[in-house]
């Protein structure tokens, strides 16, 4: 005689969600060493790599026009910057690069926008910006510590660029990056100099954070 079993609705549902964790279980091992195996790809070249900051210093700084009155100040200056990228195997394209100047911890200037660009390995690239500042609101010491650069005869300016980048290493290109680098410009300033423009040429190392 021969058993016929018959199983119960709830056992069969158990069986089938048994079956599906299994399936699950299946095709979720191959997507993670796939997911596993790329981040430590990423890593390797990261950490083999390592990307380098690009380098920048200025090469040459004139100023047309620095002019305060009551509390706006009147300013154009024109800067060389010297951009250098130091690595052997990785490339940067600078998707957004803006350039102005500060003086005494206040923006004398609206941002100048330079075109995008690539540059290659170990390449270097001279950047020219004009900078203009038409009636900027500064505070009223700026016209105090202007006086006294010039009884002191050296004006201290600080160039500025803010920007992104991103890292090319072969096909592969990262994300963006937000790069900031600060200039420090050091200018003879009396008050007995008529020409125009000030100038220094003397060649200012920057320093770049990523």
């Amino acid at each position: 005689m021969s058993r016929i079993t018959i199983n119960s609705p709830k056992h069969c549902a158990e069986k089938q969600a048994l079956r599906m964790e299994r399936n699950y279980k299946k095709l979720l091992f191959p997507f993670s060493a796939i997911f596993t195996t790329l981040i430590l790809l990423i890593l390797l070249i990261y950490l083999i790599l390592h990307p380098s900051k690009p380098q920048f210093s200025l090469t040459q700084v004139d100023i047309y026009q620095l002019n305060f009155s009551g509390p706006k100040l009147n300013s154009s200056i024109q800067l060389t910057l010297l951009s250098k990228n130091p690595n052997k195997k990785v490339g940067i394209y600078y998707d957004e690069f803006q350039v102005y100047a500060t003086y005494k911890g206040q923006q004398i200037t609206g941002d100048t926008s330079l075109l995008p660009f690539y540059q290659s390995n170990e390449e270097s690239n001279l950047l020219t910006a004009s900078l203009v500042g038409n009636g900027v609101p500064v505070a009223p010491s700026i016209g105090y510590e202007v006086g006294r650069d010039q009884s002191s005869g050296r004006l201290v300016l600080n160039l500025k660029v803010n920007g992104k980048l991103r890292w090319k290493v072969g096909t592969w290109v990262s994300g963006h990056y937000r790069f900031n680098v600060n200039c420090v410009s050091f200018m003879a300033f009396g008050p007995f100099m008529t020409s125009s423009p000030m100038s220094s040429n003397q060649g200012a190392h920057c320093s770049t954070t990523i």
